[in-house]
């Protein structure tokens, strides 16, 4: 398989190494110092593109590989107020988007969890529920996808809460919080080092449920971005981990 690897951070060399180690070659790096060359020609080297770059960059990343054919992989974060556009583009060029906040096995399994318990709580209204995400200092968005995506989970499934709010923390220092009581609230705290941790917290006055999953490295990331960009090639529409891991909660 070739692969254009679209951003070379942290994330994008954690795809390379693993990629490589799979028998895949990288026959185009676009970088910020190069982004001049993701156009049609190179491209159409590639057999898919795997795309972990920034919130301001994402969409036309994206639209430039579907305008070309060329299915796509993103984990991008912080830019899907546009993602409306991008399924509409995929769908008129009959491409192949795959998307997902967060490719790590562990963490779609947990994201199925949170739909059920979520289900099971809004009949259990002395438990409040809260989210706590934690991630490396250099992050630039927030809440992480990955919070976003719980709860969404939390919000879609309970009559608890009726929609979310952030309160951004660094160094354990409040920066902002917006509380309100029928607001979910996520707090987001950035550490060095860490490569992503996420809690879900109900708590009641006598006790308190947990659900939670930690990062150990990224290449549990990494490995799901390369099985999704085996696995849609040859495949038109929009997708996400729920098609390629076969869960149906």
């Amino acid at each position: 398989m070739k692969i254009a690897l679209i951003g070379y951070g942290k994330m994008g060399k954690a795809v390379e190494k693993l990629a490589l180690a799979k028998g895949h070659d990288i026959v185009l790096r676009i970088t910020q110092g190069n982004h001049e060359e993701l156009k049609g020609e190179n491209l159409k080297m590639a057999d898919v593109a795997i795309e972990f770059s920034l919130p301001s960059t994402a969409f036309h990343n994206i639209a430039a590989c579907l305008k070309n054919n060329l299915p796509v992989v993103s984990g991008t974060t912080g830019w899907l107020g546009q993602m409306p556009a991008i399924k509409e583009l995929c769908r008129h060029h009959d491409g192949g988007f795959f998307y997902a906040s967060n490719f790590s096995v562990g963490v779609n399994l947990l994201f199925s969890i949170n739909r059920v318990l979520a289900k099971f709580m809004k009949h259990h209204r002395q438990y409040d529920v809260s989210i706590e995400e934690i991630h490396h200092t250099q992050k630039l968005d927030y809440p992480s996808g990955t919070a976003l995506t719980l709860a969404e989970g939390i919000i879609e499934n309970s009559s608890i809460k009726q929609a979310w709010t952030a309160d951004l923390t660094s160094d354990n220092r409040q920066v902002e919080t917006k509380e309100e009581e029928n607001k979910l609230v996520i707090t987001s705290k950035r550490i060095n080092s860490i490569p992503g941790s996420h809690y879900v917290k109900w708590s009641s006055p006598i006790d308190q449920i947990e659900i939670s999953h930690v990062a150990h490295s990224r290449e549990g990331f990494a490995m799901g971005a390369v099985s999704a960009a085996e696995w849609i090639i040859g495949k038109k529409g929009v997708f996400g981990m729920n098609d390629l891991l076969g869960f149906s909660t």
